[in-house]
């Protein structure tokens, strides 16, 4: 079953602009769900695959993802942080894999003055590894290939947000 969990933290001001985490696990639809949010909110969209994917080609190494991955991050957040205080609301689509990452994300949004709003994809593994499975055998641009390991790694590590996580408290 494919849960789509998705909550709105008040903004500080009526009109602020809002940071919108996109959480999930690769195969999910982060990045379709991104896409979709990009068009309906007018909102401007990070997506670290197609940033390494332009700065180190189609196929990088496992090593070269690994390194580039948290620096391209750091650099999507500054450009998005800087958006946020310019009254343009985000879409960060980074996976957010912890509640202590969406947490951080959140607080520094409010320190900016944004509301933040959680879209959470919980998808079962053995249908993650079915489209990856897929996605690896096709490989569209901005894409990398993932294992069957890897996902189950990742999935041990992924803490969804919970009932306590998605109450608003105001």
């Amino acid at each position: 079953m494919i849960q789509n969990l998705s909550i709105r933290a008040r903004s500080p001001l009526p009109d602020a602009p809002t940071l919108h985490l996109v959480v999930g696990l690769p195969g999910s639809g982060k990045t379709t769900l991104a896409k979709r949010l990009e068009r309906e909110l007018n909102a401007l969209r990070f997506t670290p695959d197609e940033w390494i994917a332009s700065l180190y080609g189609a196929r990088p190494d496992q090593a070269t993802l690994d390194a580039a991955r948290d620096p391209v991050e750091a650099l999507q957040w500054s450009v998005a942080a800087r958006a946020l205080t310019l009254g343009v609301s985000v879409i960060l689509d980074f996976g957010f894999w912890t509640r202590g990452e969406r947490d951080r994300f959140r607080t520094q949004a409010a320190d900016l003055g944004a509301g933040s709003q959680v879209h959470a994809l919980v998808v079962p593994e053995a249908e993650l590894w079915g489209r990856l499975a897929r996605r690896n055998a096709e490989r569209p641009p901005g894409t990398f290939r993932i294992t069957r390991e890897q996902l189950a790694t990742w999935c041990a590590l992924f803490e969804p947000p919970d009932a306590e996580e998605l109450v608003v408290v105001v």
